[in-house]
Formats: structure tokens, C-alpha cells, sequence
């Protein structure tokens, strides 16, 4: 994919969020971490809805933009972040799902193993502490927990997801808050059952397993795009 392609890539999943509910006005933004380091991110100031590929912004991966027009989101120093922290990150979307976001709002995690499909698609999800939006601090509340996990709820703001893929990362998302309405609905039920610990392990084993598939798409894209 060549750099008109991947701008173009960041704008569909921006229109799917905003179709999907998962962000409105202004909120959210999008990153694509390019072969050549530099950074492809979505703008301040614009609804995801009417972002379009000349709006989007490229930044080195020291944060310097090296486009024009429009600043970065404010948001893009958390990008950044993640992608020293995280070298197999290729792609991170960050959204403020309705009800994925209630549970950050309630400090609820996703750390139980009760759905086979958060412990496949999405691994255990953290509640990452409040911190500032915006701010090198937001940063600094989600380091400790980014070596070992995919998807982030954000305490009172909203979710983040990443992946070798914009792909994957853009269904990490969808996932997670179609899960978290699941989990909503089941406790207005009665209790709510965890997976047996050895059913945990084998979706755990399956996980490590489907990730090397992850990371070979991610190369063939990258080698793809080395070669447009």
C-alpha cells in the first residue's frame, strides 16, 4: 500500500467508527506507523466524519509534522508513545465507545475471562488510571501496561486499541465494545459465569498462535509497500 492508499485506508475506518457510533464531533483519531518510521495521524479540529486523505498529517517518529495545513490531534503524543513502547505496533485507533466507555467511567475492567472472544481478539483488557487527555501524562498511565495487552480502557476517556494492522486494530475496537454491551446486558441478568481455567489457557494458546499469522500480514504489507 503506498502512502495515498494508507491515508486513504485511515479515512474508511474514521467514517466506520463515526457510522458505527463509536465516536462523535471531534473525538478520537487514527495513526498508521509507515515502513519508513514516519507516522500517518488523523487531524485536530475535525469531525472523524469529514476527514479525508489530504487532511491527514504525517509526523517523523519524534513527533516533527512534516506536512501542512492541519495540526496533529492533540491526542498523538499517546501515538507516539505506543509506538516507541510497542515496535510490532503498526496501527492504533483510539474511540470513546458508549458503552465500553461507561465501564471506564465506573472503573470497570475487562480483566475477567468471561467472553472467548475478548480473550482471543482482545486479550485481557486494563483500566488504565485517569490521566489528563492530551498530556505526556496520559502516556505515563498507560506504560505499564503496554507491553502485555492490545486494547486499553481509559478511565473516563474512552478506549484505545492497536495492532499490526489498521485492520486489526480497527476491529480491535469494534470488538471490544460489543463486548462490553454483551457484559452490560448479562449483568442486569444475575451473575456473571468465568470460563474455566483451562478453557482460558487454550484460548491463550490459540491467541499466541494467531498472532504470528497477525505479523506475517503486517510484514507482507510493509514489504508491499517498500515496493510500490
Amino acid at each position: 500500500m503506498s502512502r495515498q492508499s494508507t491515508a486513504e485506508e485511515i479515512v474508511a475506518v474514521c467514517s466506520r467508527l463515526y457510522d458505527r457510533g463509536l465516536i462523535a464531533g471531534q473525538d478520537g483519531n487514527v495513526s498508521v506507523r509507515l515502513p519508513s518510521g514516519h507516522i500517518l495521524v488523523t487531524p485536530t479540529g475535525l469531525s472523524k466524519v469529514d476527514v479525508t486523505p489530504e487532511t491527514i498529517v504525517e509526523l517523523t517518529p519524534s513527533g516533527k509534522q512534516v506536512t501542512g495545513g492541519r495540526g496533529a490531534s492533540s491526542e498523538v503524543g499517546m501515538h507516539l508513545r505506543i509506538y516507541r513502547e510497542r515496535p510490532d505496533v503498526r496501527a492504533i485507533v483510539h474511540a470513546h465507545p458508549p458503552v465500553a466507555t461507561a465501564f471506564g467511567v465506573v472503573g470497570r475492567d475487562f480483566m475477567d475471562a468471561v467472553l472467548p472472544e475478548v480473550i482471543f481478539h482482545l486479550g485481557r483488557v486494563p483500566l488504565v488510571p485517569f490521566a489528563l487527555p492530551g498530556t505526556p501524562a496520559l502516556g505515563d498511565a498507560m506504560a505499564p501496561y503496554l507491553a502485555d495487552h492490545d486494547a486499553f480502557l481509559l478511565a473516563s476517556h474512552g478506549a484505545t486499541t492497536v495492532g499490526p494492522t489498521l485492520q486489526l486494530a480497527h476491529q480491535r475496537m469494534e470488538s471490544l465494545e460489543h463486548a462490553a454491551r454483551i457484559l452490560h446486558a448479562a449483568m442486569q441478568l444475575g451473575p456473571v459465569n468465568r470460563i474455566r481455567a483451562e478453557d482460558v489457557e487454550a484460548l491463550r494458546r490459540a491467541r499466541e498462535a494467531a498472532r504470528a499469522g497477525w505479523d506475517a500480514d503486517a510484514a507482507r504489507t510493509e514489504v508491499d509497500e517498500e515496493d510500490e
